[in-house]
């Protein structure tokens, strides 16, 4: 009898407890909303094909969070930082995603392209809480794909392709053109098509379109087309990506093809600047998210000595700056919020301009795809040096 009275007693001791343990858990997993932190988790590739614009992106997230628990954090709360790699694989970007929201996450910073970031926001979408993306482009990008919750903080490629045509047309005089399509992921074929789309509504010709496979490091195909043509372009138009971004301008300059070569942000890595070097890297233009100097932002280098305090170095990629954008809208969102509730900071995210180092920001609402209005940096590179044209918002952007 007491061996029964025993066991009946620690299992009314039991059933008091628990609850209260699964309340505490519920809380975690709403943002630590019970806790003393907020938590933000990066699901972001930290090595793979991806980590050149992930990995810089992490360290200026780093930097906001830094700073804001300096001024007290968010609603009163320290913010920690949760990054766990992706590994520039789909499916590991939602594996980690999944577990970031099982560490208790209130928001998701996923990466910078659809095909590897989109499984991050769909794990942040099932768990009711936000997702962006700090340099996705593709106009998937955004809620109509990937939930009401979700966002990116880049332009979309409607905008990256209409800058550049607009660029080349207007500012160049330039009137036909070469595209090269690097069929890799969505990025590189829904850049070209709409840079296609915008050039031709100005009344430009496209006098080729053709394509390549990242990883193929075999231009030569290209490269006899190129040189075939009766008709020789203004300026020819690659979509790619690093690594093979580099072999494709060299080899098509060690050949001899001199005309201009036009892309989108991807051709903003220091890889690629060195690759050329200053032999290759002339008369070449790209659109991106912003530029490391006070000429694109006054407040540029008070950014960059706090960034070299930190980690010792000068900000040496402008992917830096999306990451740490990113971090400071979660922030202002949700104390404009006074919540971490997803619903509500997402709403907030929706009807406020957002005054950030990649430039002003504002989100149309979950109806129209979370679309993001911004402009985009225009920069140059002559002999392997990246100069800074200016902000540009195009004329007219094509439908996504």
């Amino acid at each position: 009898m007491k061996r029964l009275s025993a066991v009946v007693c620690l299992i009314l001791a039991m059933a008091l407890v628990l609850p209260g343990c699964a309340a505490k858990d519920d809380g975690a997993k709403n943002g630590g909303a019970e806790g003393d932190t907020i938590v933000i988790g990066a699901a972001l590739c930290q090595t793979g094909i991806q980590a050149p614009l992930d990995e810089p992106a992490l360290r200026g997230a780093q930097l906001a969070v830094d700073e804001l628990n300096a001024k007290g954090g968010i609603l009163g709360k320290q913010v920690e930082l949760v990054a766990l790699d992706g590994k520039s694989d789909p499916v590991t970007v939602g594996n980690v995603a999944k577990q970031l929201v099982e560490k208790g996450a209130s928001a998701i910073i996923a990466p910078s392209d659809f095909d590897f970031g989109g499984p991050a926001s769909r794990e942040a979408q099932k768990a009711g809480i936000i997702g962006i993306s700090p340099c996705a482009s593709s106009p998937l990008y955004g809620s109509a794909a990937l939930g009401d919750k979700q966002f990116t903080l880049s332009m979309w490629n409607t905008t990256m392709g209409a800058v550049t045509a607009e660029y080349a047309y207007n500012e160049k005089g330039w009137r036909t053109v070469y595209v090269i399509t690097d069929d890799f992921i969505d990025y590189t074929k829904s850049l070209s098509k709409y840079f296609i789309v915008r050039f031709e509504e100005l009344g430009g010709k496209v006098i080729f379109e053709d394509t390549y496979t990242q990883g193929q490091a075999d231009v030569s195909a290209q490269l006899a087309r190129i040189k075939a043509l009766p008709e020789k372009p203004d300026f020819i138009y690659i979509s790619s990506y690093m690594p093979d971004l580099a072999l494709m301008i060299r080899t098509l300059r060690e050949s001899g093809v001199t005309q201009p070569v036009v892309g989108g942000d991807s051709y903003d890595d220091p890889s690629l600047f060195e690759a050329l070097g200053a032999q290759y890297g002339s008369e070449v233009y790209f659109d991106t998210h912003g530029y490391l100097s006070d000429e694109a932002n006054p407040k540029y280098s008070e950014f960059a000595a706090a960034y070299e305090k930190k980690f010792s170095k000068a900000p040496e990629a402008v992917w830096i700056m999306p990451g740490y954008d990113v971090v400071m809208v979660i922030a202002q969102a949700m104390e404009k919020a006074g919540s971490t509730d997803g619903a509500e900071v997402a709403k907030v995210m929706e009807t406020t301009e957002f005054d950030l180092f990649t430039g002003k920001l504002k989100w149309s609402d979950a109806a129209s795809g979370h679309e993001p209005n911004k402009a985009a940096a225009m920069v140059s590179l002559t002999e392997g040096k990246p100069k800074f044209l200016g902000w540009v918002i195009p004329e007219k952007l094509p439908k996504p």
